[in-house]
């Protein structure tokens, strides 16, 4: 899956010819979405207090580094694993919109905060490990620090699985799967490309997995460039990636088959909701899956990556049934 057909190619090239420099401008700045400023780890475990961390490296699939923590639960390592995937453009902090720029200037200025979630995790007696997707973070370059949303980054899913079933004190622990918008897609298509790798996962959350067509249909449309989505394909392809249409959740989606809690904002401000969302959902394989709507809010950021920090229950009661 590369490249756009000879009809969008030549839609873009013609759309190409006749856009203002301004508009042009406008597209080129929503394509560079694959190609962000890495965010940087502005707080780590000891911010919450959880004790006896420590950092790990892990070799992706490719063998590309990726910076990881692995946290114990409270009280002493247990025999039960989360494994947390990040979302574009974060890392395993979260996200520091709240400090300013460049951060501050992608869609909401504040903060994501990943590590009180990893409190909330640890506190509940699940051990946790969480890492940098390669081009974010601290974790090493590739692909010309292009982000695939998925394409490449599944090799870090693999990688990761991998490493925890050759340790030997993690590959004897029941695996739990937070995997959620890039890291979501990317661990359907890790699922898709090599299920034996985690038929043995007991369950999945799911938070925020977008398809890219919308999310591009969506921010296009507040700059008054919607009718230029073939040319933000272009844009995206000489930047080194994908046409969005390979980016997506629900590409990957039929291949899931674990239990499955994904939640989603209802009047989402990046994404067509409720029915991208849902149409991924639909998607998922899994016949014991629920989508929990969060309401009242249209805030992506402060509300959709936060909720978890925020109403811990919902997902530790998720947990507490496939994970006993």
């Amino acid at each position: 899956m590369t490249g756009i057909s000879k009809e969008r190619m030549q839609k873009a090239l013609e759309q190409e010819k006749t856009i203002s420099k301004e508009d042009h401008a406008k597209v080129k700045a929503l394509a560079g979405m694959v190609k962000m400023p890495r965010s940087f780890i502005f707080k780590n475990p000891d911010e919450y207090g959880m004790q006896g961390w420590h950092d790990l490296s892990i070799p992706s699939d490719d063998g590309t580094p990726l910076e990881a923590w692995y946290i114990p639960a409270k009280g002493g390592e247990s025999n039960k694993l989360v494994i947390f995937n990040h979302a574009l453009p974060m890392c395993r902090a979260g996200y520091p919109g709240h400090l300013g720029e460049p951060w501050s200037n992608f869609i909401e200025p504040v903060e994501i905060d990943f590590v009180i979630q990893y409190k909330h995790l640890t506190n509940a007696g699940y051990n946790v490990l969480t890492y940098d997707f390669r081009n974010h973070g601290q974790s090493g370059a590739a692909n010309g620090g292009v982000c695939g949303v998925g394409q490449w980054e599944w090799r870090d899913c693999v990688g990761v699985k991998k490493f925890v079933d050759a340790h030997p004190r993690l590959g004897k622990m029941d695996v739990a799967l937070f995997s959620q918008c890039l890291g979501g897609v990317s661990q359907y298509a890790a699922i898709t490309k090599h299920p034996e790798l985690f038929a043995n996962v007991r369950c999945l959350l799911s938070p925020l997995v977008p398809n890219m067509t919308s999310v591009f249909s969506k921010l296009s449309g507040y700059q008054g460039i919607a009718q230029y989505q073939e040319l933000i394909d272009l844009e995206i392809l000489k930047l080194g990636g994908f046409a969005a249409a390979d980016m997506s959740g629900k590409l990957w989606a039929p291949s899931v088959k674990l239990p499955v809690l994904m939640w989603q904002l209802r009047d989402d401000a990046v994404i067509n909701n409720p029915t991208d969302a849902q149409s991924t959902f639909d998607a998922l394989g899994s016949a014991d899956k629920e989508l929990h709507w969060i309401e009242g809010t249209t805030k992506r950021f402060e509300d959709g990556y936060n909720w978890f920090g925020r109403h811990p229950q919902k997902v530790l009661s998720f947990l507490d049934k496939y994970m006993g």
